[in-house]
């Protein structure tokens, strides 16, 4: 049903964009805590959302080798999920960073 999980998924990645986007002003504008409190926000959204991506694929009534439409999806999400990850750990350090007053207003304009 594309209103559970995929509109979930959905929600969350448009909330977690939201989120980075509030710690990249907050930041600019020297706003510390703001930044920090929206980046822990931002990788939960988007630990979660890799989360239900896991539970969406076992819970999947197609595989990979049963159609093409199962390859596709499979593949594309897959990318996806693996650019969301990737992405997540960034922001891991990032926040480490952050935490550590590592960050550079220069940097972020």
């Amino acid at each position: 049903n594309p209103w559970e999980i995929p509109f979930l998924n959905t929600l969350l990645l448009l909330s977690s964009g939201a989120a980075v986007t509030w710690c990249h002003h907050a930041i600019v504008a020297g706003h510390r805590d703001q930044a920090v409190y929206s980046l822990i926000v931002t990788i939960a959204l988007a630990s979660f959302f890799s989360a239900l991506q896991v539970l969406e694929y076992f819970e999947a009534p197609f595989t990979i080798a049963d159609s093409v439409y199962g390859a596709i999806f499979f593949m594309a999400t897959g990318f996806h999920g693996f650019h969301v990850i990737v992405g997540t750990i960034f922001l891991a350090i990032c926040l480490v960073r952050l935490l550590h007053s590592q960050e550079n207003t220069r940097q972020t304009t």
